[in-house]
């Protein structure tokens, strides 16, 4: 089954971006995360989720 059709149903969801996170934005959260640009963020929850908590 192509990954657009196993997708379907999550992605006409009511989500901000109507689409899937990539690894690589992943990757680049995690690298701000340990930097010190990051360093007044402790102890919370960090949510990657491409709108969807906010509907």
């Amino acid at each position: 089954m192509p990954r657009r059709c196993a997708l379907r149903p999550y992605n006409a969801g009511p989500a901000a971006v109507k689409r899937l996170l990539e690894p690589s934005e992943v990757v680049a959260y995690v690298a701000f995360l340990c930097s010190e640009a990051a360093g007044g963020i402790t102890g919370s929850a960090q949510v990657m989720d491409c709108g969807w908590t906010a509907r």
